[in-house]
């Protein structure tokens, strides 16, 4: 009987490793012409792109336990909020030679990094980054003041071989994102009440066109709907992955 509680026990163990490992999510490649682009969608608003063999960490956040991840060689932060930004997994990922790309607001909480601000283009590991505002407009706390100000976040356009992939942030459908040009592959956010409803995400897709378009952040918000609302745009590829 004890050794039929043990099985059962490691297995369960086995279940909790394999739940907070890289493996155990959803990814897809993207082909550039400078070799793949791995993106692994982890949860919410955090990404892993591993291209050229480097692990570049978008928002890891408290969400997700990265005991058992690879470590990072970058990491990427649009904002400081608790669900896109978090110390313990810093720690984690972290090592003496990930490069931190970050905000100025997060930039108070972590020592070293390379503080972007709206408008900023920045050269990591051979990589293009540009910062793009991310903002709310008309979504605001009861109190007055928007979810997200203007200035304090970014969304990151960065440019893989011919590839150039778009992390939004916590933003809505700005007039600076619907400016955007060339955007391959586009990830932005669709929940309330801090950042996009489909009616938004599908206004915003119409105007700068991604090739691919994955909604994130998405939590319980119907992505039907925006597939529906997107389905005359046939240069539109909208793919739907678990980012809730």
């Amino acid at each position: 009987m004890l050794k039929v509680i043990f099985a059962f026990m490691f297995i369960a163990v086995l279940c909790m490793l394999k739940d907070s490992a890289e493996g155990a999510y959803e990814k897809d490649v993207i082909k550039t012409s400078a070799g793949d682009l791995d993106i692994t969608f982890i949860t919410h608003g955090t990404l892993i792109l591993t291209f050229g063999g480097k692990n570049i960490y978008i928002d890891p956040s408290e969400m997700t336990n990265f005991t058992n991840f690879p470590k990072a060689d970058m990491i990427c932060y649009t904002h400081e909020h608790f669900d896109h930004f978090d110390i313990a997994a810093l720690q984690k990922l972290r090592t003496e030679k990930t490069i931190i790309v970050l905000t100025k607001k997060v930039a108070e909480k972590v020592k070293s990094g390379i503080v972007m601000k709206n408008g900023d283009t920045q050269n990591a590991m051979g990589i293009k980054i540009e910062a793009v505002p991310a903002y709310n407009i008309q979504h605001k706390r009861p109190d007055g003041p928007p979810f997200h100000g203007k200035g304090e976040g970014n969304g990151y356009i960065l440019t893989f071989g011919d590839k150039r992939f778009y992390i939004a942030g916590d933003t809505e459908n700005t007039p600076e994102m619907k400016a955007l040009k060339n955007i391959d592959i586009a990830f932005l956010p669709m929940n309330l009440p801090y950042t996009m409803t489909p009616e938004m995400v599908a206004d915003a897709a119409k105007a700068f066109k991604p090739k691919v378009l994955y909604p994130y952040h998405f939590g319980e918000t119907d992505t039907s709907k925006l597939i529906k609302l997107l389905k005359e745009n046939k240069e539109i590829e909208v793919r739907i992955r678990n980012m809730k």
